[in-house]
């Protein structure tokens, strides 16, 4: 049975339980990978955060009232990471249509490449006779969940060591990864692979995994390839231009209405819903768009109810929607007489392409699609155009405009 609800009051529950170590005890002790239901020393909150069964500004809220903005400085930075990635990909779509294109065509030379397919394979399933590399592929495919330094010496050996494609590593993450979202996922291997931070690949040492798993894991300093280059030799045009961030449709008041509540943010009672004409509400399951490969079951149950949870909280009577034909949208929208399409604002990703695809359905229909951006990503989205370093200069101007204000 998995340690994770997917209701926000299971989120909350496991934050009140974390609040004591948010301060000088996580800085001391997140990099530590304990195992698999041993993780005591973070707050494992990251499928709910996700999802914003709970957000950012309530996590970051309740670590500086217990411990203050010095102690809990570590724990809100890495928060803030999350959002820093988003905002990354938001002003940089060019990587994630990269990362499609390139996705597809190495799922295609794994049905060809027998040889590919049996390595792939092989590591998926934690039989490569790494016995670190193994216990996190299996942890990983059984809970949903791994250690962040565990995922960062995972990318690194997959790439580095047993020579396989980041993309396919990247795929296998995103398909059962509980806290899987496009950016934290996609720029979390190409930083692996030295393609975010350009030419500064990530190795992973033996000594280093030593230490940080207290022994349990003790590699052969053979055993793990030694990193001195990138590859950043397979994007010689280095990053592209950063972009404006896209703009969004405003709903209007006076409109017939359609709610629209995807994964993307469960939290929908901090939006005001009272605003508008509102003539029905609608979930979209769309876990199943993160790969063309199958995506677990443990993802797919995990979004489900988080969006049955949504829908609950708020007393709404919905129809449930699976994102499959772009139409299915457009169809329902114009049933129940709706003018517009009202949803928290979708970043880039899978769901981002659908969208753009069932936005066109939408529109030979006179029904407009629209979003609303909170005001945490505002804050922060503008500063991430480079490394993280931008981000963190910038902690406090975010976090004034953030912390104790009205959500979104």
């Amino acid at each position: 049975m998995s340690e994770f609800e997917p209701t926000r009051a299971a989120g909350l529950a496991m934050m009140q339980a974390f609040i004591p170590a948010m301060g000088r005890r996580y800085e001391n002790g997140r990099n530590y990978d304990h195992g698999a239901g041993q993780h005591k020393a973070v707050s494992m909150l990251s499928p709910y955060i996700r999802r914003r069964l709970i957000t950012e500004q309530e996590v970051v809220e309740a670590a500086l009232d217990a411990h203050g903005a010095d102690d809990a400085s570590k724990f809100v930075e890495e928060v803030i990471w999350r959002g820093y990635y988003k905002g990354w990909l938001e002003r940089r779509p060019q990587v994630w249509e990269s990362y499609v294109h390139g996705l597809t065509v190495d799922l295609v030379s794994l049905n060809r490449d027998r040889r590919l397919r049996r390595d792939i394979e092989l590591a998926e399933t934690g039989q490569t006779g790494l016995d670190y590399f193994d216990a996190w592929a299996h942890e990983l495919v059984e809970t949903g969940y791994l250690h962040n330094h565990a995922r960062m010496w995972f990318a690194s050996i997959w790439i580095f060591t047993l020579e396989l494609p980041w993309r396919l590593g990247a795929d296998f993450f995103y398909r059962h990864l509980l806290d899987g979202d496009a950016a934290s996922n996609t720029l979390g291997w190409r930083w692996a692979a030295g393609l975010h931070t350009r030419g500064k690949p990530y190795p992973a040492r033996a000594q280093n995994i030593d230490t940080f798993t207290k022994g349990r894991f003790t590699p052969n300093h053979d055993e793990l390839a030694e990193v001195e280059q990138g590859l950043e030799a397979s994007e010689p045009d280095g990053l592209p231009t950063v972009q404006p961030l896209r703009k969004v449709r405003e709903a209007q008041p006076e409109l017939p209405t359609l709610l629209l509540i995807t994964d993307e943010d469960c939290q929908i009672e901090n939006f005001d819903l009272a605003a508008f004409d509102m003539r029905g509400s609608a979930t979209l399951a769309c876990s199943h768009l993160r790969s063309l490969r199958p995506v677990s079951e443990r993802v797919c149950d995990f979004e489900t109810g988080a969006l049955t949870d949504a829908t609950l909280r708020l007393n709404l009577d919905v129809m449930c929607l699976k994102a499959a034909e772009p139409s299915v949208l457009a169809d329902w929208a114009a049933q129940v007489g709706a003018k517009q399409v009202f949803t928290p604002f979708v970043t880039y990703g899978p769901l981002r392409d659908w969208l753009n695809l069932a936005e066109l359905q939408l529109e030979e229909r006179g029904i407009t699609l629209c979003e609303q951006r909170r005001a945490w990503d505002d804050a922060i989205w503008p500063y991430a155009t480079a490394g993280f370093f931008k981000v963190r200069k910038k902690i406090p101007q975010i976090l004034d405009h953030t912390v104790g204000m009205q959500q979104p």
